[in-house]
């Protein structure tokens, strides 16, 4: 006989659970994904992203978070994304609901996720207006680009820059990798 198959959490079973576990977890459709660790490039492609985004985050009234922020895209989905802007008010202390930035580190262990449950639903989300994906072993920026109603993909090089929506501030790919120990 087979193994019967786990029971889908709710949003508040996950909540109960993340607030008495001491490692963090994704609830992806109503199940749980235990969190990768971070290396060394993550960190400072974060701390290099956060640098140069919250001050005009917060110049334009709203907040930047990275890493410990919770987001919930649907009732039984909550993610922690590396990096988001928001600009409205969440309707909980828990987490976040609209934000108009995301972004995503990503890494050996966590591409395939990032790339496929949180693309699809990070786009699904009304309020998002760029969808960032950085690489930590090579200098890669991918970004989802909201366009009326539509999403534009682009790939961007070392030599390439990204004007982003929100905040409105301008990427430069060598800038915010240079200094990077990549694959570290």
């Amino acid at each position: 006989m087979g193994e019967a198959a786990a029971k889908p959490l709710s949003l508040e079973a996950y909540l109960a659970l993340e607030a008495a576990s001491s490692r963090r977890h994704h609830l992806v459709e109503g199940f749980l994904w235990a969190m990768a660790g971070a290396g060394k490039a993550h960190n400072q492609l974060l701390t290099r992203l956060l640098l140069q985004l919250a001050p005009k985050a917060l110049a334009e009234g709203c907040e930047a978070y990275a890493a410990d922020r919770r987001l919930k895209t649907a009732q039984d989905t909550v993610f922690y994304p590396d990096l988001m802007v928001v600009c409205d008010p969440s309707p909980s202390p828990l987490y976040e609901e609209t934000p108009c930035l995301l972004v995503e580190i990503l890494s050996e262990s966590t591409e395939d996720l990032d790339r496929g449950k949180k693309l699809w639903h990070y786009l699904r989300l009304p309020s998002l207006k760029a969808y960032l994906m950085v690489d930590s072993r090579r200098v890669s920026l991918e970004a989802y680009l909201r366009q009326g109603e539509t999403w534009v993909y682009r790939a961007l090089g070392p030599k390439e820059a990204l004007a982003l929506p929100c905040p409105p501030v301008t990427l430069s790919v060598e800038a915010l990798y240079q200094g990077v120990e990549l694959g570290v």
